[in-house]
């Protein structure tokens, strides 16, 4: 076995030997990565920090939008476009928390509360940020939980699909004018290769209430995809519109952060044990979306799936490029939260 290979299953993260789908600190494995026709494939990758995949870039007069930005990935991501000049809105579940991120990062930020399980307060923080009257130039759909191990609801859905798709749903919705007014806007939504995880289906979409079978994994893959799909969608609109803008997933890769806090202790405990060595930094791991955020040869790219800075085929049959299912997500969405839509 390879130094740097370990069994992604059952929400654990362990050491494997040969027959299983396994995850390297590279890329989920299997042979090289298949590459999108026509897609700009960079000079970055696996072990590249997301200082360097933005080094020489000037984004003073930009503005970005990171959710989640107060920990982890979120606030590393937001740390980097700070050192690059750009105003970063670092949104927390808290203003508390918000403030306390922002006063730890670099340049011009402002902290706003956005907690994505109560949607009354995505629509109040987008409600904000109309007021600065500016453009979003990179709104990156970061924040999220996982695996939770047993069936949470809000509004009477799973909490994951709440919290990882439709709370960011929502604040997608409510800034998209704000994403097109900017020059080139992004939509940056961090989704996982835990996108395999989903049912069968890809969406249970008679099963949102997470009430019929419930597993932590499965439905936080169902989440991930639905990520994805957001995206997908998104960036079919926004092509058919003319619009400049673009809408992109990213996978960040597996990092030690406390998005795996809900996994039982034993588990989490392996995580750390075993971070260093098999696991990507919190500085490799915010790379990606901050490539896809900002790189200048991804002016025109949309609609695809990243890892390790640069764009994959996802799996097949596992429905991250299925449009139909993107558009049908999309239309089951908004009807599920068309009152915060306004």
């Amino acid at each position: 076995m390879r130094r740097r290979t370990f069994l992604i299953g059952g929400g654990a993260l362990l050491l494997a030997g040969a027959g299983a789908v396994v995850y390297t600190r590279r890329r989920i494995s299997g042979g090289p990565p298949q590459r999108p026709p026509g897609a700009p494939i960079g000079p970055f990758g696996a072990e590249s920090t997301a200082e360097e995949v933005t080094a020489g870039l000037d984004l003073a007069g930009r503005t970005a939008l990171v959710t989640g930005g107060t920990s982890g990935l979120g606030l590393e991501t937001s740390r980097v476009l700070a050192l690059r000049g750009a105003h970063v809105l670092v949104t927390g579940r808290t203003l508390d928390k918000a403030k306390a991120a922002c006063a730890t990062l670099p340049g011009r930020t402002t902290p706003i509360e956005l907690e994505l399980e109560r949607w009354d307060t995505v629509a109040a923080a987008a409600d904000l940020v109309r007021t600065l009257g500016m453009p979003i130039d990179m709104l990156v759909c970061n924040a999220g939980i996982m695996a939770l191990p047993e069936l949470e609801q809000v509004y009477g859905l799973e909490k994951q699909f709440v919290v990882n798709h439709l709370g960011h749903f929502i604040l997608v919705n409510r800034l998209l004018p704000q994403v097109k007014a900017a020059p080139q806007g992004r939509v940056v939504a961090v989704s996982s290769a835990g996108y395999r995880w989903a049912p069968p289906a890809g969406i249970e979409f008679d099963n949102l209430s997470g009430e019929r079978g419930y597993e932590p994994n499965k439905m936080y893959g169902q989440s991930k995809l639905a990520n994805g799909l957001m995206t997908l969608e998104l960036a079919r609109r926004l092509g058919a519109e003319g619009s400049s803008a673009t809408a992109n997933a990213v996978h960040p890769g597996v990092i030690n952060t406390n998005l795996g806090r809900h996994l039982p202790a034993w588990k989490r405990a392996a995580g750390e044990w075993i971070g260093w060595t098999f696991m990507k930094s919190v500085h490799q791991g915010a790379a990606t979306s901050c490539y896809v955020a900002t790189a200048p040869a991804l002016a025109r790219t949309r609609g695809l799936y990243f890892e390790d800075c640069n764009p994959v085929v996802p799996a097949p049959g596992k429905h991250m490029d299925d449009t139909a299912l993107a558009a049908r997500l999309w239309s089951v969405s908004e009807g599920l939260v068309k009152e915060y839509l306004a």
